[in-house]
């Protein structure tokens, strides 16, 4: 049976979760690592369609994150996420981890989803040690969800109509993806 706090997560989130806590924090630093080098896999492919597109540099990173995220049937959501070539391992980490976890969630899943499982997942150490940064990536995805949320007759299946709405800036090109 699912406690309550369980339920508030979306099932691949929740999945995540579980297998985190499940590991010894050594074991969780590699996954960690594993999850940074997967980080490209969830970069928007080619001729790909968003309803929103936010690119920027904020002050928690250290380089330009770009979120994209389209509205799909049933208000479900789908996110792709660019990063600049400075970007953090831990962040990097995160980008793989909650694009798994959300995608195809709803707009209101992704909402509702509270920031407590960070630490459940990376580790109490890492959340003291990087406390300004390991929240970004779920700030941002929820911010995108939250524009969507505002304007839902604007936004839907990476509308034709209307072209992506968001501050965009370009990203760097990068000589090696390495995080």
């Amino acid at each position: 049976m699912l406690c309550k706090l369980e339920l508030m997560y979306p099932p691949p989130l929740q999945e995540l979760i579980q297998h985190f806590e499940s590991l010894s924090e050594g074991e969780r630093r590699d996954g960690l690592i594993d999850l940074a080098e997967s980080a490209p896999h969830h970069a928007p492919k080619p001729g790909e369609r968003f309803d929103l597109e936010q690119v920027r540099k904020d002050a928690e990173c250290s380089d330009t994150v770009g979120i994209h995220v389209r509205l799909e049937p049933g208000r479900r959501v789908y996110f792709a996420v660019s990063l600049g070539c400075e970007v953090q391992t831990l962040t990097r980490a995160m980008t793989t981890l909650l694009c798994r976890g959300l995608n195809s969630a709803t707009l209101d899943e992704v909402l509702q989803v509270p920031a407590d499982f960070v630490a459940r997942i990376i580790g109490a150490e890492l959340v003291r040690i990087r406390s300004r940064t390991v929240y970004y990536m779920l700030g941002r995805m929820k911010e995108a969800a939250g524009k969507l949320a505002e304007a839902p007759h604007f936004f839907g299946s990476g509308s034709t109509t209307s072209p992506p709405v968001g501050m965009t800036s370009p990203l760097r090109t990068c000589s090696n993806d390495a995080p």
